[in-house]
């Protein structure tokens, strides 16, 4: 988000035609966006059955890492400084004197996990996902067992992404330790779970570095009077009237947003520094535009993006072809494992959640119309929190095959041109969805 900090700035007089202002997230505050902690999304007596006679033989699945301290001191260091050169000249109001100590609190936090690295957390997210995954496939994991079936493992080879994977199956072994010796070390694919920094998407990485259209709109929306109301707003409930006015309008603005990233990172950090409360310190109003400034981020950078383009998402085909590939290769026998588990980053789930349709993920914003949260479901909180999910479940019975899709552990459609066995089921025979891929 903050690579176009500066460009924005320079074009921040870019007008914008035919934007609808942004009112704030159409979900409760507080919106962390891509830095909520995970919830599972149905309850596990909501599941469907299989159809009679139908038995799980395999399973899959796409899960982000769990969540995680922020990348680096760098928001924290920023407000802090602001902070202290305020407090130095009495220029705290009571609460922004209250806010010195959050802050300390916070950033010791990321010290001791890491910067970057899981969080307690996160490895509650992803042993929770795992066990439960374990309990909808009681029958699929006692084969896996009983046959020596191999559990294969990917990652990105990021570290948070290395240590969901190691506590997912922590989680599977200490549901069924029989699975102990069946799963296998995490083995590296950068191609498929961390294409968005790989030489093949060069053209992805220049739109995401210097695309003209990409840096007016997002200048554009930071660019919004809103923008510097919040700003002033948040800056004068923790500063003192003269200090405030001493703040330019840039560093106004840097600040909120410094302080935004600190308060979608708490949440994250909730076992490490169970005593931080940063709520109290961002209105949810000034909260939710902030939020939006955020998502609005993320939906051009790795979301469905502008109408008529594909460089958000087009490079995570080779994703769903891997996805379509295990199933397929269980379905002909040539495979003897029993479950392939992908460990990755909002980076490849967001473009995965186009490509698949899922709910929320696929309106395209025309460029004379930007992305608001007036006229877009999009949602970062939604479609890629910490730990978000893909699972795709293969039941057989007398060589037909179905297939049932989870997003976020939630029972989720394939796209309309595919046809359910039934309506309103959430089961598809492989080869109908082979069909609706094009295959």
């Amino acid at each position: 988000m903050k690579r176009f900090v500066a460009l924005a700035l320079a074009l921040a007089v870019v007008a914008v035609p035919g934007t609808a202002q942004a009112h704030g997230p159409a979900q409760p505050a507080p919106n962390y966006t891509t830095k909520t902690p995970y919830e599972p999304q149905q309850r596990p007596r909501e599941y469907q059955p299989a159809p009679r006679g139908f038995v799980p033989v395999f399973t899959e699945n796409v899960a982000r890492h769990g969540s995680r301290a922020m990348s680096d001191s760098d928001d924290g260091d920023a407000v802090l400084a602001v902070l202290q050169r305020a407090q130095a000249g009495q220029g705290l109001t009571g609460l922004g004197a209250g806010l010195v100590p959050q802050v300390q609190a916070l950033l010791a936090a990321g010290a001791t996990v890491g910067f970057g690295s899981l969080a307690g957390l996160g490895r509650q997210e992803q042993r929770g996902t795992a066990l439960r995954m374990q309990a909808r496939l009681p029958g699929l994991f006692a084969d896996i067992a009983a046959r020596h079936r191999p559990i294969e493992v990917q990652t990105s080879g990021v570290t948070r992404a290395v240590d969901s994977a190691n506590a997912f199956t922590g989680g599977l072994t200490a549901g069924n330790p029989a699975l102990t010796g069946l799963v296998q070390p995490p083995v590296t694919n950068k191609d498929l779970l961390y294409f968005h920094k790989q030489p093949q998407n060069a053209d992805y990485q220049a739109y995401v570095d210097g695309d003209p259209d990409l840096a007016a709109v997002l200048a554009g929306i930071e660019g919004r009077p809103r923008t510097a109301e919040v700003a002033r707003h948040v800056v004068s409930r923790l500063f003192t009237p003269a200090f405030a006015a001493s703040l330019s309008t840039g560093e106004q603005t840097s600040f909120a947003r410094s302080l935004f990233e600190l308060y979608c990172a708490r949440p994250d950090l909730r076992v490490e520094a169970p005593g931080v409360d940063l709520a109290p310190f961002l209105s949810p109003a000034d909260a939710a535009w902030l939020a939006y400034l955020d998502d609005a981020s993320e939906f051009y950078e790795s979301g469905p993006g502008f109408a008529g383009r594909t460089i958000t998402y087009a490079m995570a085909r080779p994703l769903l072809d891997d996805l379509f590939a295990q199933v397929e290769a269980e379905a002909a026998g040539t495979s003897a494992k029993g479950a392939v588990l992908r460990f990755t980053h909002a980076e490849e789930i967001e473009p995965l959640a186009v490509l698949l349709q899922l709910p929320g993920s696929t309106k395209q914003a025309p460029r004379e119309r930007p992305y608001t949260y007036d006229t877009n479901p999009w949602r970062g909180a939604s479609v890629a929190p910490m730990a978000a999910n893909i699972q795709w479940d293969l039941f057989a019975k007398d060589g037909v095959y179905l297939v049932r899709m989870l997003y976020n552990e939630r029972e989720t459609a394939f796209p309309p041109s595919c046809r359910p066995i039934a309506k309103g089921s959430g089961f598809y025979r492989l080869t109908e969805l082979r069909r609706c891929f094009n295959r």
